[in-house]
């Protein structure tokens, strides 16, 4: 009868009420993840969706529920491979958008040309151009010049599906403009 806030709150070892309350401070599993951050949690959980092992049941306030296919999983039959999340501390995080947004530590004339890209590929594909990619990702890019996928994986705002879909075109951009 739990969602998925309050899960990573038990891992978490938290010293919420509620968890008192239900006693949950007294599993074998509170605390077991305090090692690692309220976002790690939160991506496992996402794969284990995504994967089909875990549900969230919109009739029931999007509470967890084991899935069928996670019962070989559970018994060890079946071996579980996550990605090991991709993130950085928050210091580092607001350090970095800090840097980017105050100081205006990027190329003006690259953005330019990073939007207008984004722009035509809005068009192309009938979206927004924030849905392609926003602002933020753009200056980070006119300050970072990504030029392979693990550089671009790097960037705030870009995974996996929109690296597929957008990135060489912009890749192909910036290692255009550093040439010239």
């Amino acid at each position: 009868n739990f969602g998925v806030g309050y899960v990573v709150e038990v891992l978490r070892g938290s010293l919420n009420q509620r968890i008192k309350d239900h006693g949950h401070d007294k599993l074998s599993t509170y605390g077991i993840g305090k090692d690692q951050s309220h976002e790690y949690w939160m991506s496992v959980i996402r794969q284990l969706i995504h994967k089909g092992l875990l549900t969230q049941n919109i009739t029931r306030n999007l509470v967890l529920q084991l899935t069928e296919a996670a019962r070989p999983v559970l018994r060890g039959d079946v071996m579980l491979e996550l990605a090991v999340p991709r993130l950085q501390p928050i210091s580092s995080r607001k350090e970095k958008r800090n840097g980017l947004l105050d100081n205006a530590n990027y190329d003006k004339r690259l953005f330019k040309e990073l939007r207008g890209l984004r722009k035509q590929i809005a068009e192309d594909e009938e979206v927004p151009p924030y849905v392609v990619f926003n602002d933020a990702t753009l200056v980070e890019m006119a300050q970072l010049m990504p030029m392979t996928e693990d550089e671009m994986l790097a960037i705030n705002g870009v995974g996996h599906r929109k690296l597929e879909r957008f990135g060489e075109a912009f890749m192909d951009l910036i290692i255009d403009y550093c040439r010239r």
